[in-house]
């Protein structure tokens, strides 16, 4: 199973207007214009930039690795592990929170830091993997269309190029991002460790989007599933 923590944080969108989901210190100087209409045709195919917005739980279980429950307007998360006995609550802006191991709450100080920064890691990786049709545009990313090309499926698809500067846990990545011309939503991702590499460590599919609320998501990522998908409120958890 592929478990990468890959480059996403929470960031400050542009004022200049509610259809896009453009970050204020996303590099726009150095993207293309056709590449950030495409990214904002993704995000309008995708619910529309308020409705991301707007929408204020997201929980998913992980590819049967892990359990979240994201509060996005606070930047609450709860994660449980489902192979280790770990859960986590924390805030991913504050990096403060709560651990527990075997269910007792951990109060040595060099513990809790150990398990918040893998919580938070852990948070930025499989977000991520749901999430990243709206985060075209985030803090530090560079946006370069790359050409009309296919996808593995055989599939037609505009291609875009999405680097980062100093942003995330691993900024040394680089995506190939495949839109399908005909919905604008993301069909496949291919993932570069390093933006320099020749041929990407993996090719992904993203298939099978559902309404969830008033988002669209895709859970399936070809022998990988992400599953138990919902945008119901969990209010009770944060208590």
């Amino acid at each position: 199973m592929l478990s990468l923590s890959m480059g996403c944080k929470s960031s400050k969108t542009s004022s200049t207007g509610s259809a896009t989901l453009r970050a204020e210190d996303f590099n726009m100087a150095s993207s293309d214009q056709k590449a950030m209409d495409i990214a904002d045709a993704v995000v309008a195919a995708s619910g529309g930039a308020d409705q991301y917005r707007n929408t204020e739980y997201l929980s998913w279980n992980f590819f049967g690795s892990r359990k979240h429950i994201w509060h996005k307007p606070t930047g609450d998360v709860y994660i449980e592990s489902i192979k280790e006995p770990i859960k986590v609550k924390m805030n991913i802006n504050t990096k403060k929170g709560d651990v527990w191991i075997d269910d007792r709450k951990q109060m040595n100080q060099d513990t809790l830091s150990k398990y918040l920064q893998k919580g938070y890691e852990w948070w930025v990786n499989d977000a991520y993997w749901i999430v990243f049709p709206f985060k075209l545009q985030d803090s530090g990313v560079t946006l370069k269309y790359v050409g009309q090309g296919q996808t593995q499926l055989g599939a037609d698809a505009e291609i875009l190029a999405l680097t980062f500067s100093n942003v995330g846990v691993t900024p040394d990545n680089k995506y190939l991002v495949y839109v399908d011309p005909s919905t604008n939503l993301v069909t496949q991702w291919d993932f570069y460790t390093d933006a320099d590499d020749e041929a990407p460590r993996f090719q992904i599919p993203w298939l099978d989007y559902q309404d969830y609320g008033n988002i669209k998501l895709s859970g399936d990522r070809g022998q990988m599933k992400i599953t138990e998908i919902s945008v119901a409120d969990h209010p009770d958890v944060f208590r």
